[in-house]
């Protein structure tokens, strides 16, 4: 699956000469024993060798797991690559030369031909990083990124950015000032969108001079807008405990930030421009990679994109009409994932999802499973099992025309609900309704007038799409 090598987490990564030892002659000759002895001698050397080789790997693969969910009071930045050596190169410098408090850099190459690989495998643990067998493509790359990350906060880096003094600082003040603050990023030279500003320097060399001048601490200088773009996001790693994985239906590259920027505004958090942080982008190098493939790639996330949302803006403002009476309880997405399913993560285990829990299903089933990670299965508290033949039962619901309780209910209008304990939840789009295979439990068609006196709950949207197991 590809190579994992192990980290140095510090403010500031330093590199180590290993002494030189310096061999000297026996001050006596002795004396030659037999060849019989000296294998006997040699076997057990090797059986000592070997019961302690094992010991020690024991012990390491426990300490590995005891410590595998500590976290450290620092930033863990996530950097995805593919084929651009020098860029990296030059991003990771800047990180180190820029950069004092605690850290940790995480590379994913996404299967790279140009020596990528060596160049990392030569940091000598310096970096963490994975080497993929193949290429995910961006929101796979980070997604690999996040699951390593052991940081309290995650930044999400492009590998053709120049970090500049003081960003990281920055970028957390100003993420560190609100908790209702979901995501912060910078402002920078090239870039779509609000983030974009135009710099006096021509050569990169005359960069940092700007870049010092304006990263000057200065909350007058934060806004708040709708989106910020994926080339270097910061957000608290209870973000990604609560949304989860970057969507990786989204290929390649594209869309996939405007994604999560609408899963994040779901919850009601504030995503926030620090215009008092300023970062040297190159940009967009690996799209510009793709050549004549650039806008057949950006036309499939595009549709992917609006199948999935529709009319996201409508999404959001109807989530915030929910906020009052579910204030301080909107803090992960299974509030906008249906119940009434089943659900599995990494294992054999499938769940059933109802009134806000999970329960392990015992017994063979009929009914679909939907895939979803395990930061997505967490979020449901777990309960008592239940039978196979129970959930088959809820699943398909009671069929009564007249009392709507569950299933998937369909207006004259073409609007669909799935129906939770009579709570009617708006299914956005087919696409949804396809997610979470809500299109194989039984329909009825109801008239407005029927679903006039029902509770109507938050809108249900699609997890992401994993095309690899996390």
């Amino acid at each position: 699956m590809g190579q994992v090598v192990a980290t140095i987490t510090k403010a500031k990564y330093n590199k180590h000469r290993k002494p030189t030892r310096t061999r000297t002659r026996a001050s006596k000759i002795k004396p030659r024993r037999s060849h019989a002895g000296s294998r006997h001698r040699s076997n057990a050397r090797q059986l000592q060798f070997r019961e302690g080789f094992g010991e020690g790997y024991r012990e390491g693969v426990h300490s590995g797991t005891q410590s595998y969910p500590t976290l450290f009071e620092g930033t863990s930045i996530v950097i995805p690559t593919y084929n651009q050596l020098n860029m990296l190169e030059q991003c990771i410098e800047s990180i180190m030369d820029n950069t004092d408090l605690p850290y940790e850099i995480i590379v994913v190459d996404n299967a790279s031909t140009d020596g990528t690989a060596a160049y990392l495998l030569g940091l000598g643990g310096q970096v963490r990083f994975r080497v993929l067998d193949n290429n995910r493509g961006f929101a796979g790359a980070i997604n690999m990124g996040m699951m390593m990350a052991k940081g309290r906060t995650i930044m999400l880096l492009n590998n053709d950015t120049l970090a500049t003094e003081n960003w990281l600082d920055n970028l957390l003040i100003c993420l560190n000032s609100d908790e209702g603050i979901g995501m912060v990023g910078p402002i920078t030279n090239y870039i779509s969108g609000d983030q974009k500003v135009d710099v006096p320097y021509q050569d990169v060399v005359d960069m940092p001079k700007f870049a010092r001048e304006n990263n000057k601490s200065d909350p007058s200088r934060w806004r708040q807008i709708e989106r910020l773009t994926g080339f270097c996001l910061l957000f608290r790693r209870e973000l990604f405990e609560g949304i989860g994985y970057f969507d990786e239906g989204f290929e390649v590259g594209n869309y996939e930030d405007d994604d999560y920027n609408i899963r994040v505004r779901l919850l009601g958090k504030k995503i926030v421009m620090a215009q008092d942080t300023f970062i040297h982008h190159f940009g967009s190098i690996s799209m510009k990679a793709l050549g004549d493939r650039f806008q057949e790639v950006n036309d499939r996330n595009q549709l992917y994109f609006m199948d999935k949302w529709s009319n996201p803006n409508e999404w959001i403002q109807e989530a915030r009409q929910h906020s009052d009476p579910l204030e301080g309880q909107l803090q992960h997405s299974a509030h906008f994932y249906p119940e009434q399913v089943v659900v599995q993560a990494i294992g054999a285990n499938r769940y059933w999802i109802e009134h806000g829990k999970r329960r392990l299903i015992e017994g063979e089933l009929s009914i679909p499973t939907i895939r979803v990670s395990q930061i997505d299965l967490r979020l449901w508290p777990l309960e008592p099992p239940i039978a196979a033949e129970e959930v088959e039962h809820l699943w398909r619901g009671s069929g009564d025309e007249v009392s709507i309780q569950s299933g998937v209910v369909l207006l004259p209008d073409g609007n669909t609900f799935h129906m939770e304990g009579g709570v009617a939840r708006r299914i956005i789009s087919p696409a949804v309704m396809r997610a979470w295979s809500l299109h194989l439990k039984p329909h009825k068609n109801i008239t407005l007038e029927q679903l006039e006196d029902k509770v109507h709950g938050l809108p249900i949207v699609a997890p992401p799409l994993l095309r690899q197991v996390l």
